[in-house]
């Protein structure tokens, strides 16, 4: 027998829930980049939610922390992101389906607009 020890089982990350508030955050061509109130900075690709990808830059720029930071919502794409979600690395859980009524709503609006 070897004297090596092997530790067994899964690690646990553990974050300290008060970090997971935004201060400020920006949608840029490819990513969604929030400033946390502990100095980080986490960004995301665009490709983790399709509304924001569909969004104009209007309707990107147009948003508002929720919350007290803990959430970014956009009144124009009635998207509603966490902030713990982000950090986590969790995508967008819309479904398909959801998603695709949402896109033909937009579109029929816009046709309506024009």
């Amino acid at each position: 027998m070897s004297g090596g020890c092997k530790k067994l089982g899964m690690t646990t990350l553990v974050i300290d829930e008060s970090s997971l508030r935004a201060v400020r955050a920006q949608v840029t061509e490819e990513a969604l980049v929030v400033d946390l109130v502990d100095g980080r900075s986490v960004s995301v690709p665009l490709g983790w939610y399709p509304r924001l990808l569909q969004a104009s830059a209007e309707e990107k720029r147009r948003l508002r922390l929720i919350g007290s930071g803990e959430g970014i919502h956009w009144d124009l794409l009635d998207e509603d992101i966490s902030v713990e979600g982000i950090v986590a690395g969790r995508r967008s859980m819309e479904s398909a389906e959801s998603f695709r009524r949402w896109l033909n709503d937009r579109k029929q609006r816009g046709s309506a607009e024009s």
